[in-house]
């Protein structure tokens, strides 16, 4: 029989309200036990509204109550490190929001000590799980556009109120380890990784040109992948306008989509054109977090490891250091 796992969760921000918090207990065999923020009052407001029954001053107090099962790290980059630690040293399975963490080495530290107390981990690269990504590995794996030429990524947006202020901690590097690209970009890259393989060599052309805040909010990159293929990448977080679409193209067709939508995914081979409208969750979390509360009770695996993320945090640390 199934063991119901019981998480804690560490941090309560905006990204728990919807995409990922609910997961935790709508999905089967699991249950949010508990929460913990910086600020004890808030961790108390969302327990309140999502009724879960504890609430910690503090991730030690958390790992201490020997009645969690696995925690969440919900919190911006900056204090990944310092709480995945704990957890490995506690030997209490972890699961960390992206990018894992400020650096490449950081990351590896974690990874590290992980394998090291032989305690599970995984990265919140959910998309990994989503059916529409499915759907186009599938394609690809399948030889529905043939052998894979290149790969194109795109994502434009205006800058928001709270940016050109500068008071999102997403465009203070000291707290997210960069600026948007590392909370948005990293996902396409993941989602490609999974897609293509590892990412071999990148180089980019990183600027800042809205002069809101200090990392940059340009980006230009191309990158080869370890079988071949090459991939090229546009990120501006200051356009006037929107779009966001991931394009790989093959010897038979392409395969079109977008990364951050619901829209259909469309297959084109010669002169027909197919679209595959696939399901997405409410919370998006929530299918990654299946797997892994099924992995904790000896069923499957979890798409979303340390390992499997650690080229996306070489790859971004490069764009960072351009």
């Amino acid at each position: 029989m199934a063991k119901i796992i019981r998480w804690g969760m560490v941090g309560t921000g905006d990204v728990t309200e919807v995409k990922s918090g609910p997961g935790f207990y709508k999905a089967e065999n699991s249950m949010l036990y508990g929460v913990t923020n910086r600020t004890y009052e808030k961790a108390v407001c969302y327990a309140k509204r999502h009724q879960v029954g504890k609430v910690y001053a503090h991730i030690d107090e958390m790992i201490a109550d020997g009645q969690v099962d696995a925690i969440y790290i919900a919190t911006p980059p900056g204090s990944h490190k310092e709480y995945a630690l704990k957890c490995a040293q506690a030997k209490i399975p972890c699961y960390i929001e992206k990018p894992v963490a400020m650096s490449y080495a950081d990351h590896l530290e974690i990874m590290k000590a992980f394998n090291a107390t032989n305690t599970p981990a995984w990265a919140a690269y959910y998309r990994r799980s989503h059916e529409r990504f499915n759907k186009v590995k599938a394609l690809i794996d399948t030889g529905a556009i043939g052998d894979i030429l290149f790969a194109h990524l795109s994502l434009y947006r205006p800058a928001s109120q709270e940016e050109m202020k500068n008071q999102s901690w997403r465009v203070q590097p000291e707290t997210s380890g960069g600026g948007i690209f590392m909370d948005v970009g990293v996902h396409q890259l993941d989602i490609m990784n999974y897609l293509l393989g590892d990412i071999v060599d990148v180089k980019a052309i990183s600027k800042n040109k809205g002069g809101y805040y200090t990392p940059e909010d340009t980006i230009n990159a191309t990158f080869t992948f370890e079988n071949g293929i090459a991939m090229t990448g546009d990120w501006c977080f200051v356009a006037g306008y929107y779009k966001d679409e991931i394009e790989i193209v093959g010897a038979k067709g392409r395969i079109t989509l977008s990364c951050f939508g619901t829209d259909p995914v469309v297959l084109e081979t010669g002169n027909e054109k197919q679209t595959f409208l696939t399901k997405h969750p409410e919370h998006v979390h929530q299918p990654l977090i299946q797997t892994i509360v099924d992995e904790l009770n000896g069923k499957g695996k979890c798409p979303s490891t340390l390992e499997t993320s650690l080229n996306t945090a070489w790859v971004s640390e490069k764009i960072n250091q351009v």
